[in-house]
């Protein structure tokens, strides 16, 4: 099946859930700086890296295929917490996580003939209480390296969420109902066989 939309993304949990629902896709991966803006709300930054993205790589391909572009944050105390370079801040985000409650905000962009649109997802998790010893072995298994707040909801990680208020496939990293609608108004089908 001829592919309907480029994902503007590397990530395999994008893949797998535009996979879930359906929709032929190639990817094309943008290179966007992530660093945050002075004085930039945790809001405007997921939806200015998700049009970012999608932009991109939508002028790079020269317009052939809507493009959806994606962006993930967690926030605590209205502080975004993105990936960790390195153990101690995985173990420093995860400390704070520990029995507390953040939000995981996902935007989604996606570019085509006739502009871009962006939905934003927001989702409320809480952690029960962790031990420093889970939080250095969860670190040892190689999981937090690479994920927004250190720890991935669909993977180990998912031990220590005691509620999720939102959209689990928007913690993973693409918000499912949201995507969709945009799809719909583009007019790229889901529910397809895909390969």
């Amino acid at each position: 099946m001829q592919p309907s939309l480029c994902l503007a993304s590397a990530s395999p949990r994008r893949q797998q859930l535009l996979r879930q629902i359906g929709v032929s896709f190639l990817v094309d991966v943008a290179d966007v700086d992530e660093t945050a803006l002075a004085g930039e709300s945790p809001d405007d930054y997921v939806e200015r890296l998700a049009r970012a993205k999608a932009q991109a790589v939508w002028a790079r391909r020269g317009g052939d295929m809507p493009v959806l572009g994606a962006d993930t944050t967690v926030v605590l105390d209205g502080e975004i917490l993105g990936k960790p370079a390195d153990e101690v801040a995985a173990i420093r985000m995860l400390t704070r996580l520990s029995a507390r409650e953040h939000l995981v905000l996902t935007s989604i962009a996606l570019t085509c003939a006739t502009g871009t649109e962006i939905r934003t997802s927001f989702n409320k998790i809480r952690f029960r209480a962790t031990t420093a010893a889970e939080r250095q072995t969860y670190w040892l298994s190689g999981e937090p390296l690479g994920k927004a707040g250190a720890y991935a909801i669909q993977g180990l990680g998912a031990v220590f969420v005691v509620n999720l208020q939102g959209s689990h496939s928007a913690v993973m990293g693409l918000p499912l109902a949201e995507t969709a609608d945009l799809l719909h108004v583009a007019g790229v089908p889901y529910w397809q066989r895909t390969i």
